[in-house]
C-alpha cells in the first residue's frame, strides 16, 4: 500500500521551461547586484564565503565570484553557493509579483485527494527547499504548501543515488516498497527503484527520454493501487 507519494518538480508538477526562461534568466540578471553591491548582507556574505571555499579560492573577490557562477549556472552545476543565491534572488521575485511558479493543471486534484486519502506529500528536487516552497507558495494555483508535509533538496544525496532515497525513506520512517517516487527523469526513477521504492515516470512531452518504469502523462493517470 502506497503511503507516501513524493515528487519532483521540474517537468512532473511544473514545466520546466518556466525555470530555464523565466527562473534561470531572473536569477542571472540580477547576481552582478548581489555579489557586488550586496555582498555584506547578513544572508549574502555567508553564502559568497561558502563559494569561495567550494571553489578553492579563498581571496577571491566579487568580480571572480560573479564569473564562477555565471559559469555554474551554464553548466547547471548543482552548486549549493549557487542554489542559496539564486534562492533569495527568486523570493523577492516572487514577493514582489514578478512571476507566479508553473503547476500543471492535473496535479492540484489529484494530490488534494492523496492527501485526503492520508497519503502523506512530499517533494524532492535538485532546488533548495526554499526555492521549492517559493515555487509552490506564490504558484499560479494559489498557495499549495498546505499538501505537502516534507521538502527535500539534494542536501539528502544526489538525484540519481539511490543512497538519497534511502535517507528520505529513514526520515519518513516508511518501508520503502510504500512510498511511490513521481519524476521525467528514468535515472533519478532506476535510484528510487534500487532503493525500494516504487516508481512512475511523468511523459509531458514527446522528447522525454523514457526508461523503464511505468509511465503517465498526468497525475490524474496515476492510481496508487497500481503500486501494491
Amino acid at each position: 500500500m502506497i503511503q507516501a507519494v513524493i515528487t519532483d518538480i521540474e517537468g512532473t508538477t511544473s514545466d520546466i521551461r518556466f525555470v530555464h526562461e523565466v527562473l534561470f534568466p531572473y536569477a542571472r540578471q540580477r547576481l552582478a547586484e548581489v555579489v557586488h553591491r550586496r555582498a555584506n548582507d547578513s544572508e549574502i556574505a555567508p553564502a559568497l564565503q561558502a563559494l569561495r571555499t567550494e571553489i578553492g579560492r579563498p581571496d577571491a573577490d566579487g568580480d571572480d565570484l560573479l564569473t564562477v557562477l555565471y559559469g555554474f549556472m551554464a553548466e547547471d552545476r548543482k552548486s549549493p553557493a549557487l542554489k542559496t543565491l539564486q534562492g533569495i534572488i527568486w523570493r523577492d521575485g516572487y514577493r514582489q509579483g514578478d512571476f507566479f511558479g508553473h503547476v500543471y493543471d492535473d496535479v492540484v486534484p489529484q494530490l488534494t485527494a492523496w492527501r485526503r486519502q492520508g497519503v502523506a506529500l512530499g517533494v524532492y528536487s535538485s532546488g533548495s527547499v526554499e526555492a521549492q516552497q517559493l515555487l509552490f507558495g506564490h504558484s499560479d494555483k494559489g498557495d499549495l504548501r498546505w499538501l505537502f508535509s516534507h521538502y527535500f533538496d539534494t542536501r539528502v544525496g544526489a538525484k540519481r543515488q539511490s543512497a538519497a532515497y534511502q535517507a528520505i525513506a529513514a526520515e519518513l520512517a516508511l518501508p520503502p516498497a510504500a512510498i511511490l517516487f513521481l519524476s521525467d527523469i528514468y535515472q533519478e526513477l532506476d535510484a528510487a527503484r534500487d532503493a525500494g521504492w516504487r516508481t512512475c515516470q511523468l511523459i509531458r512531452n514527446d522528447h522525454c527520454a523514457s526508461g523503464s518504469h511505468p509511465q503517465a502523462r498526468r497525475f490524474d493517470e496515476i492510481t496508487l493501487q497500481e503500486f501494491v
